[in-house]
């Protein structure tokens, strides 16, 4: 049976380049390609339980959300899938980022068909976590490094600063809480009606359906304050 991959890029492009590459390798399905973070997850929400694709590529400098950010969401969403970064940008930022955030391998877009196919072996079925030569070098650097570049706990925050307002981010937290829509409209001196539009924004913002749901993502990215 042919193994389901997918793959999340804002570039026509790196798309078309990218089914070329799976198109060569008789064992490998494309499931979809999305043109962006929300548009990826939409395509997953789509997907019946079991058809979700077993390794999704991902792209890093997206608009809207970006690739951290939609690993940091979608790695809790759908937990059977491995994410592997597939970019252009090899700086250690990034490349930190992408594991904290739960990236099981870090490759480069110029990687041949071949070199893609080998990171889902290891990935998929040896359970490693694969990475170009280049970026592995950088990895053994960040380890050497640990101490100094340990991330601070503020250094997840990141994520929801860019997705959520100051206000969503006032009513997530009360509701990471425990508090009811009445305790919080009590607490910010506003109504019912809008604290609730304020969850529904934040619920569609994060990709969530529920408060369980909301409550792994904080937990999981350390937005618990």
């Amino acid at each position: 049976m042919a193994i389901r991959v997918a793959l999340v890029d804002d570039n026509q492009v790196n798309r078309n380049t990218f089914a070329r590459k799976i198109q060569g390798c008789d064992d490998l399905a494309l499931v979809f390609m999305a043109a962006g973070g929300n548009d990826c997850l939409e395509c997953l929400k789509a997907l019946a339980t079991g058809k979700y694709p077993q390794v999704l590529f991902v792209d890093i400098e997206m608009p809207v959300l970006n690739g951290i950010q939609f690993i940091r969401i979608a790695k809790v969403l759908y937990p059977e899938i491995l994410y592997i970064v597939l970019t252009v940008f090899d700086d250690d930022e990034k490349l930190f980022e992408a594991i904290q955030a739960g990236a099981s391998g870090y490759l480069l877009k110029d990687d041949n068909a071949i070199s893609l196919r080998n990171a889902i072996t290891i990935a998929l079925e040896d359970g490693g976590a694969p990475m170009s030569p280049p970026i592995a070098r950088k990895a053994l650097e960040l380890l050497s490094n640990a101490t100094r570049n340990e991330a601070s706990p503020g250094k997840k925050e990141n994520a929801l600063d860019s997705l959520l307002s100051d206000r969503e981010k006032e009513i997530l937290q009360c509701t990471i809480k425990g508090l009811t829509p009445k305790q919080i409209a009590d607490i910010l001196f506003i109504s019912i009606f809008t604290v609730r539009k304020h969850i529904a924004h934040i619920y569609e913002k994060l990709h969530v359906n529920n408060t369980t749901q909301v409550m792994s993502l904080a937990y999981k990215n350390g937005w618990i304050k």
